[in-house]
């Protein structure tokens, strides 16, 4: 086997953390090189000192400082939006490649089990958020059957699995997602909602994804959302619904008023309303599997990853 590309993670909160446990115990593409925070007593610095992988509390300008950082050819960025873009700015001036788990949105969207392969060459990609990872293949899967006109999603999280660079950045989630509804899903508007439930013991995280599409066949619209469920069940197992797709058509007697399609139709609809129920269950690498929200988001960075690195060893290889 080629030898395996290195890697950073800045970021020790709970998605950085849970990122460097899955790639360490999973990848057989990426090597964790340095684990990257800025409070030093942070339990995810401590933890990665403790499996031996090399750490600075001093953020990205502490990386760009260690000797180790030459080495580096992927950098996951999971602190915040409004850091990302300093970050991203100073690793694209080192030619690093960059995966961004904020909702900043500097560079094309990834969705593996849609646009996987779309921007392997790209200095900069974004993972979107853990709700757009959970429901955006859903919207694909309609649309690639039947058009869909509008596609609103509602992803529920438990609040004890959110951190704070998760609650500092809730515009920037509902933005983010609404956009990639459109430009990955396929839909022609996107409205995104995200609650952060805070019952005890905490649930797990459940997705809602309601799509307004032109009538289509049913049993191939089911049928396609069932295996893009199979295909994000290959890097997310905990991934699946929670009951059959349902199906409601809109008549032109009774249509659906939409204020966000007032530019189609006067924002009328008629055509085929479609529901899906979702629930991730997390691995529990870090945190309990309630965090399916972690866990999808992890998930897909580290096969993102995985995706680029190999894409850069086959450059080097020709």
């Amino acid at each position: 086997m080629t030898q395996k590309t290195k890697v950073a993670i800045i970021g020790s909160g709970n998605i950085g953390t849970d990122l460097m446990i899955k790639i360490m115990r999973l990848s057989e593409v990426l090597e964790m090189l340095v684990f990257v925070g800025i409070d030093p007593q942070s339990d995810g610095l401590k933890r990665a000192e403790r499996m031996g992988v090399a750490i600075t509390a001093d953020g990205l300008d502490g990386l760009v400082a260690m000797r180790e950082f030459a080495e580096i050819s992927i950098v996951f960025d999971a602190t915040s939006a409004g850091a990302h873009a300093h970050h991203d700015a100073i690793l694209q001036k080192a030619g690093k490649r960059v995966i961004d788990l904020t909702p900043a949105a500097i560079g094309p969207y990834i969705i593996p089990s849609v646009n996987a392969d779309s921007h392997l060459d790209a200095p900069n990609v974004n993972m979107v958020t853990c709700g757009g990872q959970a429901t955006i293949p859903i919207v694909a899967a309609i649309n690639r059957v039947a058009k869909v006109r509008y596609g609103e999603i509602v992803a529920s999280i438990a609040s004890k699995s959110a951190g704070p660079g998760t609650r500092a950045n809730i515009d920037e989630f509902t933005e983010t997602t609404s956009k990639a509804i459109v430009d990955v899903g396929g839909a022609d508007r996107g409205k995104a909602i995200i609650v952060l439930n805070p019952a005890e013991p905490p649930l797990i995280m459940r997705d809602t994804v309601f799509c307004l599409a032109e009538d289509g066949d049913q049993k191939e619209i089911a049928r396609s959302v069932e295996e893009m469920v199979r295909e994000v069940q290959k890097y997310v197992p905990g991934y699946r619904l929670k009951q059959a797709v349902q199906f409601e058509y809109i008549g032109s007697n009774k249509p659906l008023h939409i204020p966000e399609m007032k530019d189609h139709d006067g924002g009328n609809f008629t055509g085929l309303k479609v529901s899906v129920f979702l629930e991730v269950e997390g691995a529990a690498h870090y945190l309990p599997a309630y965090a399916g929200n972690l866990d999808i988001m992890t998930s897909a960075a580290m096969k993102t990853a995985e995706r680029i690195a190999l894409r850069m060893q086959d450059g080097v290889a020709a």
